[in-house]
């Protein structure tokens, strides 16, 4: 994963700007006008955004289209999916674990569902 990625989402006007443009291409006027900036503090956003290859600006005339650029994004997706997957498992033994305290608690046995079970599968990572 390319680290100029994060460095250039990581501000939040440049984080809107790739917001706005998710719905569509927008001149840098539209977009300078829309988060309410000048269009030099804009348009100093955008080549950052550019330099980082998430946005293209092409010149139409005297105007400045900005589009998103789609294989920056498939590349952050791939990148998320390696943790995704972690966080997925994580979450299917956390369901288990509340699925069976709350078995516990629905029995008639009187034990306390508060106590918290030993896992008998730990994750290795959480030690």
């Amino acid at each position: 994963m390319n680290a100029d990625t994060f460095n250039a989402l990581a501000e939040p006007n440049r984080l809107h700007i790739v917001e706005l443009l998710i719905r569509g291409p927008l001149t840098v006027g539209e977009v300078a006008a829309r988060l309410q900036l000048r269009q030099p503090q804009t348009s100093k956003h955008l080549r950052v955004l550019s330099e980082a290859g998430l946005v293209a600006v092409e010149a139409v005339a005297n105007r400045r289209i900005c589009t998103l650029r789609a294989e920056p994004f498939q590349e952050l997706d791939e990148w998320l999916g390696t943790y995704r997957g972690l966080w997925e498992d994580r979450f299917d033994r956390l369901d288990d674990y509340l699925q069976r305290l709350q078995r516990k608690g629905s029995d008639s046995t009187g034990s306390n569902p508060a106590e918290p079970e030993t896992d008998p599968h730990p994750d290795p990572q959480d030690q």
